[in-house]
């Protein structure tokens, strides 16, 4: 298992993986070198934005320029998967080109890297970094209850907090766009009332310093959220036996989303024991004897992480009659795309699976206890549990006073994350008044975040039709070489 992520020593960012050079006497140059290079030429960016007066990034390019940037970033972020010709690959291209939102979701990297070096003046929060209305939602806390709050991770970073809130902005603007079929005008409503939840949300922890404890539950959570519960009251049993298990309910089933893998039982044992020690989960309870009933290869599931590896474990249940049993997941980390890009700061979150696990750890005080780290084939994968009351919003359903009403409630759920970041991540300040503070004037606050998400939606959906016609013309069929 890896270390803590407090304890670990900073590091140059790395790529996502190891990949095999070029053909010998090819001249081509290695990819992970070229990885390497480009990282490190924004990290330069970076620093150099909080040095000059003025410094030229890449959203400040147009034109032919600007779509070759956009070709090169996606193909980059795609590098292990375009290589290993990965099956997800390609459904992944396809998902993005379909859908204005999901082209959104799914090139966070894009995003950040015209941001390089951007509002080092700010306060300094343990950012969730991928922040977008299908980023909230209900899941388990430890005491498997379930909870509204941020629940992904795996770009979670130290950085300003604007950066949270100008990903937020950006992507409700186009969600109420495309889920809600709403105008310009609407949209900026709607994100405004998104920021408003945050500011709100953020004054009332800093009055009453309760982030550690207050959880949003079916019984004290806002009119808007309450559907979200109902929709889960399904028993484990219903849900285990409609979806994922085969007849005698010994092990998983096989069908275009579950391979079931029997022959890695013992390997994930032994990974099992090795997260439950790290997380002090004992056997019984609950989480019943810890035994690894069955492994199977989960495909075809997320925006950003679609076709990297990912596992599901299903574990014996206290009842051992498979109506009880658990599933975990293990899913191959990636580096954040936030990495390299934010403001030099002091504090760090760790590399791959112990940063996505300090975020979970920071963002949900007693969230679901399986997450963690643990290392597969040499490479770093995340933990989590698979609850059958797991459930995003339906963003299509929402009246326009709904998306209101959620973009606040989305908004100071994000408050609350933050609001954490000193109390169980690793900032030495008092972080609310600070936020507070950098947010006034706050109509002023409020209306340069929203100018800065007008201007970025319209740079995306341009980088969105570049995006479709590179596909169409099979520019993400091979990765990019650097030749001498």
């Amino acid at each position: 298992m890896s270390t803590s992520p407090k304890s670990r020593p900073r590091k140059t960012a790395e790529p996502e993986t190891a990949q095999e050079g070029a053909e010998p006497g090819s001249g081509a140059a290695e990819p992970v070198g070229e990885m390497r290079r480009r990282t490190e030429e924004y990290a330069r960016l970076a620093r150099r934005a909080d040095d000059e007066a003025l410094v030229f990034r890449p959203r400040d390019l147009t034109g032919q320029a600007r779509r070759l940037h956009v070709r090169s970033t996606i193909i980059e972020d795609h590098q292990v998967r375009i290589d290993q010709k990965a099956a997800g690959a390609e459904e992944k291209f396809s998902v993005l080109s379909d859908s204005f939102f999901s082209f959104f979701r799914g090139t966070s990297l894009l995003f950040h890297r015209d941001m390089a070096g951007e509002d080092a003046r700010m306060p300094t929060v343990l950012c969730l970094g991928d922040v977008h209305p299908g980023n909230f939602g209900v899941m388990p806390n430890a005491d498997n209850v379930p909870i509204f709050g941020v629940n992904d991770f795996d770009d979670v970073i130290y950085g300003p907090f604007v950066w949270d809130l100008k990903r937020g902005a950006v992507g409700f603007m186009i969600a109420a766009e495309e889920e809600g079929g709403y105008g310009r005008k609407k949209q900026r409503k709607i994100a405004r009332k998104f920021l408003h939840g945050y500011r709100d949300g953020m004054a009332f922890f800093a009055e009453h310093n309760t982030e550690l404890n207050v959880e949003m539950r079916e019984d004290n959570c806002p009119k808007i959220i309450r559907p979200l519960f109902k929709k889960v009251r399904r028993s484990r049993e219903d849900w285990l036996k409609g979806r994922y298990l085969e007849e005698t309910g010994r092990g998983f089933r096989a069908n275009d989303e579950l391979t079931p893998v029997s022959s890695r039982v013992e390997e994930f044992q032994k990974l099992v024991k090795a997260l439950a020690g790290q997380n002090g989960i004992k056997a019984g309870g609950r989480h019943g004897p810890l035994k690894v009933k069955d492994v199977a290869m989960r495909h075809g599931q997320g925006t950003a992480s679609l076709g990297l590896p990912r596992y599901y474990v299903l574990l014996e249940g206290p009842s051992e009659n498979a109506t009880d049993d658990i599933i975990i997941e293990f899913k191959k980390a990636r580096r954040s795309a936030l990495e390299g890009l934010v403001p030099a700061h002091d504090f760090d979150a760790g590399d791959q699976g112990d940063r996505i696990a300090h975020g979970q750890s920071v963002h949900l005080a007693q969230g679901d206890v399986f997450y963690g780290n643990v290392e597969i084939e040499g490479e770093s994968f995340m933990s989590r549990e698979r609850a059958p009351f797991r459930n995003d919003a339906d963003l299509d359903d929402f009246s326009k006073k709904e998306w209101k009403r959620y973009a606040f409630a989305c908004g100071r759920a994000l408050a609350q994350a933050h609001a954490r970041s000193d109390d169980l991540g690793q900032l030495d300040y008092d972080i609310e008044p600070a936020i507070l503070q950098a947010m006034e004037p706050a109509e002023l606050f409020f209306d340069d975040i929203l100018c800065f998400a007008e201007e970025a939606v319209l740079r995306l959906r341009e980088d969105h039709a570049m995006f479709r016609r590179d596909l169409e013309l099979g520019a993400f069929e091979v990765t990019e070489k650097r030749y001498r």
